[in-house]
């Protein structure tokens, strides 16, 4: 007698959506079909209606993953949607669902989704919680969130803040830490010369990295201001700016305006094209997270990726991904102590030794753990109700 292939389907955003959710969501699911499960995702038709949404597009226009199933079905707003989307996911018969939840404006539909499957059948639903406490708090936000846990039998966090912070929403002892993998979605390595070239960028400087789009949270200003720093600018640091501003430009270049930046730092500020992804990673000598709030960062895994040293500040679970002064620096929330690290960083010669460290930090990472993860606490839920 045959065995039937285990099935899963995940819920979240994929292409042509675009962003760092859509882009671990895509390796999910191809890493999970590679250890034998029959996976596919359903992905929204619409994600964000235009007015809530900050930037310029949701979607990519470059080439799509390879090899992954993925339905362009849900839609956020439309209630009647949602009945449509359960009938269809009932009637493939997963074993389980996974959520990738990140904001809780989609309580609503994931709840009701979820609600809805789980009626008069047997399937698991698991959610992967980027963030379950939001960056930028709305009204309604705990309301939202509250509705969608109580639909869920298992959790993922991929941060300690956010394990802890689930506790606020469930007292389910069915929750793990998983750390976030890296993300590979951008290609191979090339030199930091090729890369510089491709930019355009002058070989002979140094060059550390903002990446990704820009938001209060992130704290860009905070860099800026290190940058500003007597002895940063001494050095000639050069900091590329590559994303998109998902707020007014206009408070951030104040303060290069203010502190005479305009030679020091490089603005790319349109969405990076995935293609175009590597050699903003590759060019830099250091890559620098420096959050005001965070709970794990998909910019961290693309530096492993990489194989860059990396700058981060001491929030959320950033340090838990960033060992300091191994991989690179845990600096505080404030200018001084960024400016400290970058210079360290050069005086010091840390580039190499930290470039090494991430080699071997890196097997920390692998989507094969993930998915293994998954697995396991599947099965200890599968196991409650026999």
């Amino acid at each position: 007698m045959s065995i039937s292939k285990q099935k899963v389907i995940i819920i979240g955003p994929a292409f042509p959506l675009r962003g760092g959710i859509a882009n671990s969501n895509e390796e999910l699911c191809s890493a999970m079909s590679d250890a034998g499960i029959e996976t596919k995702i359903y992905s929204f038709s619409l994600q964000y209606p235009n007015f809530l949404f900050p930037g310029k597009t949701q979607y990519d226009n470059g080439i799509g993953p390879k090899n992954i199933v993925i339905k362009t079905l849900i839609n956020s707003i439309n209630p009647f949607n949602w009945f449509i989307v359960s009938k269809k996911i009932k009637a493939e018969k997963p074993d389980y669902i996974i959520f990738r939840f990140w904001l809780p404006f989609m309580g609503p539909c994931m709840g009701t989704i979820a609600w809805l499957v789980k009626r008069g059948t047997s399937i698991k639903i698991i959610a992967i919680t980027d963030n379950v406490i939001p960056h930028e708090k709305r009204i309604g936000d705990k309301i939202f969130t509250n509705y969608f846990v109580k639909q869920c039998d298992g959790f993922i966090a991929m941060s300690q803040s956010v394990l802890k912070d689930l506790n606020a929403f469930t007292s389910s002892d069915k929750k793990i830490f998983l750390p976030l993998p890296m993300n590979g979605l951008f290609g191979d390595k090339v030199s930091k010369l090729d890369a510089l070239a491709h930019l355009q960028l002058d070989k002979n400087n140094k060059h550390i990295l903002f990446f990704g789009f820009i938001r209060k949270y992130k704290g860009l200003d905070l860099l800026l201001e290190a940058m500003a720093d007597k002895r940063v600018k001494e050095m000639g640091v050069k900091l590329i700016v590559a994303g998109e501003f998902y707020e007014e430009a206009a408070y951030y270049m104040d303060i290069i305006t203010k502190n005479e930046l305009e030679q020091n730092v490089i603005l790319r500020t349109s969405y990076i094209a995935s293609e175009e992804v590597r050699y903003y990673f590759c060019a830099a000598d250091m890559v620098t997270l420096t959050y005001r709030t965070a709970t794990q960062s998909g910019v961290t895994q693309i530096a492993y990726h990489f194989e860059k040293p990396m700058l981060v500040t001491n929030v959320g679970g950033l340090p838990e991904t960033v060992p300091h002064n191994k991989v690179g620096f845990v600096t505080e929330v404030n200018s001084k102590s960024i400016a400290d690290a970058i210079i360290s960083f050069y005086v010091d010669n840390k580039e190499e030794i930290f470039i090494q460290n991430t080699i071997i930090e890196k097997q920390r990472f692998l989507w094969s753990t993930f998915v293994s993860g998954v697995q396991e606490l599947y099965k200890n839920l599968d196991a409650t109700k026999k």
